[in-house]
């Protein structure tokens, strides 16, 4: 503990106690960059979106300076909501952040600054620099297929890697849980970007190293 009785232990202390404040102050300012208003809250929300989850989601973008839309995810050429697994860079690092305790039936307005968004560079009719908006509007959460705790309910012949086939059987259980009826092709995208991202060896398998959504250091 900090004593005041000597001029020089108050003021190392005192120094100790800016250094501390601003690395608070830093820290609130990063939280803070992604703004997020709650523009609809269901009754019932219990079930909470959590890092490694399996989101499914609407989600319209536009750019904050004008309101320009830039994509809907209801006018693409299936029309479908998308799945994604939250807090593994499935998604733009601010929407990572802007879902998290999200629940189903939620919408919320998500205003993204570049840094967390597109960058420098923007992307497709993204410019560069540019601050973003989703809207955005969850539909079901299911725990993901990549956290470690899954890994051996999935590995159903325990031979410690995962098949593409694996997976996608353990998806559709636990949609089957949740009542939901989905198409095949929900399932075939989530597994597809789960290989993606994580095969790094290309050998249409995932050891619990690839697999394990605590690996991604990023996040």
């Amino acid at each position: 503990m900090c004593k005041m009785s000597q001029r020089s232990t108050f003021g190392f202390c005192f120094i100790l106690f800016l250094q501390t404040l601003s690395t608070f102050i830093v820290v609130l300012r990063a939280d803070d960059e992604v703004k997020v208003e709650v523009t609809f809250l269901p009754e019932n929300c219990t079930q909470k979106a959590k890092r490694g989850d399996m989101l499914n989601a609407h989600y319209d973008g536009y750019l904050a300076k004008d309101r320009s839309q830039f994509y809907c995810s209801r006018s693409t050429k299936t029309g479908h909501p998308h799945w994604f697994q939250l807090g593994v860079g499935s998604v733009i690092k601010g929407l990572d952040l802007g879902l998290r305790d999200m629940c189903p039936g939620e919408k919320r307005k998500i205003t993204i600054p570049p840094s967390l968004a597109y960058g420098e560079h923007g992307k497709g009719p993204v410019p560069a620099d540019a601050t973003v908006i989703f809207e955005v509007e969850l539909l079901f959460i299911t725990r993901g297929p990549r956290s470690i705790e899954a890994f051996s309910e999935i590995d159903t012949d325990n031979n410690k890697v995962l098949t593409k086939e694996e997976i996608k059987t353990y998806l559709k259980m636990e949609a089957k849980k949740l009542n939901s009826q989905k198409d095949e092709s929900y399932f075939d995208d989530v597994v597809a970007d789960v290989f993606l991202k994580n095969d790094n060896n290309v050998d249409g398998t995932l050891s619990l190293q690839e697999y394990n959504v605590y690996n991604h250091d990023e996040l």
